[in-house]
């Protein structure tokens, strides 16, 4: 017969068993949830495509379902809360670009810091932007659109699909180098910017060149360079801005993925892994090359340098040209 001593050890043996096995539900609960790749734009976009593109495979490597979830608005900061905000379970995740970087300048008053407050997983790819015009314009490339500005100063003017976007930061720098100075005219999205583009209503503008590359193909608009240090293989033809003799201007675009604030590093480590390995399939590369990307992994820590040297980078440009959100 037990003594009251082994009936009471027995008893709470039990209970630190039941405990064990209910603190372990809640870990195999996680791990079977949908893993959220929260995009911080509208669907349709570069960053969208990649997150389509690498939701599928990802969440084959990893046994459980993966969901694109699309938080547009503030500039992309409502999507990007979301996932500083989210719990580091291994649930949430974000596909960003470098508007990132550009908001934490751009928006002081942030209730957070989107470069230090995430934890960087992989870089995905780049991004090229084109500077473009109308070939009625008269302009036969940078060169020539850069001595039109110096010769009539504040008479040109340029579109962006809004404020803080890569696209208005890019002409910024390539005014900044070029000493001129060229009107800002802000749209709310690419589409209205672009027709009016076609339409002749505004000058010039930077393009992803996803975005170009039909009008440029059909001849409704001129490529006059390509904002990177090589030229782009789907458009060969067209200069870089350096050879156009308009100014050192890199203004490629950077893709990634990060993970919530505290997550663990074993978890970033596994998303890394798979992510070089989901990159480096052709029809990965197939999907991301005919939309003008450039797939491009990294590790963590490679990742975590990019996007501190990008965000000074912005940070020096729009103190020394006075940008403001507003």
């Amino acid at each position: 017969m037990l003594s009251l001593f082994q009936r009471l050890a027995a008893g709470l043996s039990c209970i630190l068993l039941s405990l064990g096995a209910s603190a372990q539900v809640p870990q195999a609960a996680a791990a079977q949830a949908p893993l959220r790749l929260i995009v911080p734009f509208t669907p349709g976009t570069g960053i969208d495509l990649i997150a389509r593109t690498l939701g599928p495979r990802l969440g084959e490597r990893l046994g459980r379902p993966v969901v694109v979830d699309n938080r547009a608005g503030a500039s992309g900061n409502i999507g990007t809360e979301a996932v500083v905000r989210a719990a580091p379970n291994g649930a949430t995740l974000l596909v960003s670009v470098n508007t990132l970087v550009i908001n934490r300048s751009l928006y002081p008053g942030l209730p957070f810091d989107p470069v230090k407050d995430l934890v960087p997983v992989s870089l995905t790819s780049w991004g090229q932007l084109l500077l473009v015009a109308r070939p009625q314009s008269g302009y036969s490339d940078a060169a020539a659109l850069v001595a039109a500005a110096k010769k009539q100063p504040g008479t040109l003017n340029y579109a962006s699909p809004g404020v803080g976007t890569p696209h208005h930061l890019a002409m910024e720098l390539f005014k900044a180098t070029n000493a001129i100075f060229i009107t800002h005219i802000p749209y709310r999205g690419s589409a209205q910017a672009v027709s009016d583009l076609l339409g002749g209503q505004v000058d010039t503008m930077f393009l992803p060149i996803h975005v170009a590359l039909s009008h440029v193909r059909s001849g409704r608009l001129l490529a006059l360079g390509v904002g990177s240090d090589k030229r782009h293989p789907l458009l060969p033809q067209v200069p870089t801005l350096a050879e156009a003799r308009a100014g050192n201007v890199n203004v490629a675009m950077w893709y990634g993925v990060f993970a919530p604030p505290g997550s663990a590093p074993d978890f970033v480590a596994q998303l890394n892994r798979e992510l070089q390995g989901i990159l480096a399939l052709p029809e990965v590369r197939s999907a991301f090359e005919t939309q003008g990307m450039d797939p491009a992994g990294s590790s963590p820590e490679e990742f975590r340098r990019l996007v501190e040297q990008d965000a000074g980078r912005w940070e020096r440009l729009i103190k020394a040209q006075g940008i403001t959100a507003d």
